[in-house]
């Protein structure tokens, strides 16, 4: 098990400018944004699953999981443990 650090992602000014521009939040039509934001919201979610499968597989624990998403090791198990 190697211990990567985390590759930020340009800062939190950066993410959020990043967001607004993948998400179109300076303008558009709502509901289309909404719809936009919905898929970029199910990908996501996706990729973190898959990277909480890779660190499983990789041998980190439940806890150090749970902290690089920002949950406790109880949420992070309930919701990608056993499945």
């Amino acid at each position: 098990m190697t211990d990567d650090t985390a590759r930020p992602i340009e800062g939190a000014a950066g993410v959020s400018d990043a967001i607004r521009t993948a998400i179109g939040a300076e303008g558009g039509e709502p509901l289309a944004e909404l719809r936009r934001l919905s898929e970029l919201h199910r990908v996501l979610a996706r990729a973190e699953a898959e990277q909480v499968r890779r660190a499983r597989t990789a041998g980190y624990s439940w806890v150090a999981i749970a902290d690089a998403i920002g949950v406790s090791k109880q949420a992070a198990h309930k919701k990608y443990g056993r499945r």
